[in-house]
């Protein structure tokens, strides 16, 4: 039976990464995204070139029953989830109070939060009963901080940090791990940090900060790191780890 590591949010920056990482172990990874076909085919063919086993399918997570249904046929069709990766983001924008429309701050919350719980709802009772599980949580420093502007975003955010203390507090004893990881810090990803800047300044931004000067967030690093939480002993569980480039303040001094 093959060891699956589900990947919900698998765009070309961490998610993508972390689905290759997982593949180069023997996992076969499978790769959901709720847009660009093309580029998922790409993600997913890479991995297959390499060696891997992977998958790919268009996901829209705010659809009722989409993530139960996909979790649901995995499991069916390709094997176990021994591994999901939570990591759709929940940014709608920089917006102050007056700018942020009640569905605007509610597609927030169901990208953060109410899609995370979706899965933990579907995966954990299967997990439970096989005994073992792992669920990462791709997080911001939203969850630890709120700012003008960020009234949707952080408040799913810490919401979704919360429900990972809350699902580690009931099956932690039973054998599933959950990690909630704070990327603190811009990620070298084309498609989440370069759309929001465009792609003269994601190049500018790379020629200053990125590159041969390591100062953003390689999705490769992360993915090392994604894949170690995966293997740790249930003796030393992480819970909660941020990660941020060398130079960069942490949140709590910036």
């Amino acid at each position: 039976m093959q060891r699956v590591c589900l990947v919900i949010g698998a765009g070309a920056g961490i998610g993508s990464h972390v689905a290759s990482r997982f593949a180069r172990a023997g996992y076969h990874a499978v790769l959901c995204r709720r847009t660009d076909e093309g580029g998922l085919n790409r993600a997913v063919a890479a991995i297959v070139a390499d060696g891997g086993a992977a998958s790919g399918f268009l996901l829209n997570a705010v659809a009722p029953d989409t993530i139960e249904e996909r979790i649901a046929a995995v499991e069916a069709d390709i094997g176990p989830i021994e591994v999901a990766v939570y990591n759709l983001g929940a940014q709608i924008g920089d917006r102050a109070l007056a700018d942020t429309s009640y569905k605007a701050f509610e597609l927030g919350w169901r990208l953060a939060t109410f899609g995370l719980f979706r899965t933990a709802a579907s995966l954990c009772p299967l997990m439970e009963r096989r005994g073992r599980g792992t669920i990462l949580v791709t997080s911001a420093t939203a969850a630890m901080r709120g700012n003008k502007g960020q009234h949707s975003h952080a408040a799913a955010m810490a919401a979704r940090r919360m429900l990972c203390q809350s699902l580690n507090a009931e099956f932690g004893p039973k054998g599933i791990h959950v990690a909630h990881i704070i990327v603190d810090g811009m990620v070298d990803a084309p498609d989440t940090l370069g759309r929001m800047l465009g792609a003269d300044g994601f190049r500018r931004l790379r020629e200053e900060r990125g590159l041969e000067k390591d100062g953003l967030l390689l999705p490769a690093e992360i993915a090392d790191t994604y894949f170690h939480l995966a293997q740790q002993h249930r003796s030393a569980w992480t819970q909660e780890l941020d990660l941020r480039p060398y130079a960069d303040k942490p949140w709590w001094n910036d």
